[in-house]
Parts: structure tokens; C-alpha cells; sequence
């Protein structure tokens, strides 16, 4: 029985053809996410310090857009089922040395090449359940954390029900200064307007009874001062007869 080609693989791949990069430097990157799932090899890449990451990265992105648009695939049930990088051309160049000498320039480049296949079954079955495992860890350890920080952060029993009388306290001795401002303020009020009203009505009411009593007076020597006129004229009249 033959075993399969590596190119003939079944599965969802991309190529990058003559990419300005030596076969053995990529390969060293794709021997890091060879039979790893999709999202766990994009995590490796994203942290590898290595010039080929950012295109191996690219092109299994790619890939696995393929997958899932022309497929109909979900991305997080598959894995790099093989990932190889074929040598391309060559660029020959030279580099002049010393007493007259050339040393020549290989400019390697390669084909890279990735195949995504989907997990079979059991595999995506146990994947799921530590998903949902490491899920549920996480919410009950914030859960606990949550109840720990409301744990030390609530106050006892006794400062409770002391912040509650004192609460009740204030509440009561500010309705009492309420009420004695409304019941006092109106009464102090009125008796200012009195003892303004009165202070500036007694001088005119004085004034006045006075002016009457000197027009009274007046009007009598004025009266007495008319009946001795016609007196004297009476008296005249009585001589001359």
C-alpha cells in the first residue's frame, strides 16, 4: 500500500509562489504549526520573533478563508493537516573581493504551500468540551472573586444598624429645623411690617391733629374777631341815629 504524497493531501490549501525568502528559514517557522489547529497555530505565529511569522501567517489566513468560503468550513475545527516550502529560483549575483578575485550570491527564494484539513470527530468533540470546561473555570473563579471583594468590602452587623439610627437621627432633627423655620419665619415677618406700619403712622396721625386744633382755633378768632366788628358796627349805627 502507497502511502500519500505530501502535495496530494486532501483538505483546503493556499500557496505563496517565489517568495523572496531561503526554503530552510521557512521551514523552521512551519515545523512549529505542523499538525496544530488553526487557532493555536495562529496564536504560535502571532509570537514568533522570526522573519518568515508575518508570511506564514498571512498565507494561513488565507488558507483558512478558503476553506471556509469556497468549503463551507469552520475555521476552528481544523488544523495544518501538512505545510511544506519547495526551493524557487535562484538570483546569481557577485561580490568583488580582494587582488582581483568574485565571490558569488545565491538570492534563494521558495514556494510555500499550506493544507488545512478538518479534525475528525472525537477530536472536535474533546476540543468542545475543554472549551467549555476552561469557560466554565473562568466564570467561577470570577464569580468567587466577585463575592470575595463584596465579602470585604460589606460592612458588619453592628456599624450597619449604628449608620442606619444615625441616618435616622439626622433625617429627624432636620424635619424639626423644617418646621420651626416654616412656623416661626411668618410670625417674625409680621410683626416687623406692625412695628414698621405703627412707627410711620403715629408722627402723620399727631401731625394731623395738630393742623385740626389750629384750624380750630382759627376759625374761632376769626368768628370772635367778626361778631366785634359787627358789634362796633351796631354801636356806630346807634350813635349816628
Amino acid at each position: 500500500m502507497t502511502a500519500t504524497k505530501t502535495n496530494e493531501r486532501p483538505g483546503t490549501r493556499a500557496t505563496l509562489a517565489n517568495s523572496n525568502m531561503a526554503p530552510n528559514k521557512v521551514r523552521e517557522v512551519l515545523n512549529l504549526i505542523r499538525d496544530v489547529d488553526y487557532i493555536r497555530a495562529s496564536d504560535i505565529l502571532a509570537h514568533t520573533d522570526r522573519a518568515a511569522a508575518p508570511v506564514v501567517a498571512k498565507l494561513l489566513h488565507s488558507c483558512a478563508s478558503n476553506a471556509e468560503h469556497n468549503n463551507g468550513l469552520d475555521p476552528s475545527e481544523l488544523y495544518v493537516a501538512t505545510c511544506y516550502a519547495d526551493e524557487g529560483t535562484t538570483l546569481k549575483r557577485w561580490r568583488p573581493r580582494a587582488r582581483g578575485r568574485a565571490t558569488r550570491i545565491r538570492k534563494r527564494s521558495c514556494h510555500i504551500t499550506i493544507i488545512l484539513a478538518r479534525m475528525p470527530d472525537e477530536k472536535i468533540a474533546r476540543r468542545r468540551a475543554r472549551v467549555a470546561a476552561e469557560a466554565a473555570d473562568r466564570r467561577a473563579r470570577r464569580v468567587a472573586g466577585t463575592r470575595r471583594r463584596e465579602a470585604t468590602t460589606a460592612p458588619e452587623p453592628a456599624e450597619l444598624d449604628e449608620a442606619l439610627f444615625t441616618d435616622e437621627l439626622v433625617e429627624d432633627q432636620n424635619d424639626e429645623v423644617v418646621e420651626a423655620t416654616t412656623t416661626e419665619a411668618p410670625e417674625a415677618n409680621d410683626v416687623e411690617v406692625e412695628t414698621e406700619v405703627t412707627d410711620v403712622a403715629e408722627p402723620e396721625v399727631e401731625a394731623t391733629e395738630a393742623d385740626e386744633e389750629q384750624d380750630d382755633s382759627v376759625d374761632d378768632a376769626a368768628a370772635e374777631e367778626d361778631d366785634d366788628a359787627a358789634a362796633d358796627g351796631e354801636a356806630e349805627e346807634e350813635d349816628g341815629n
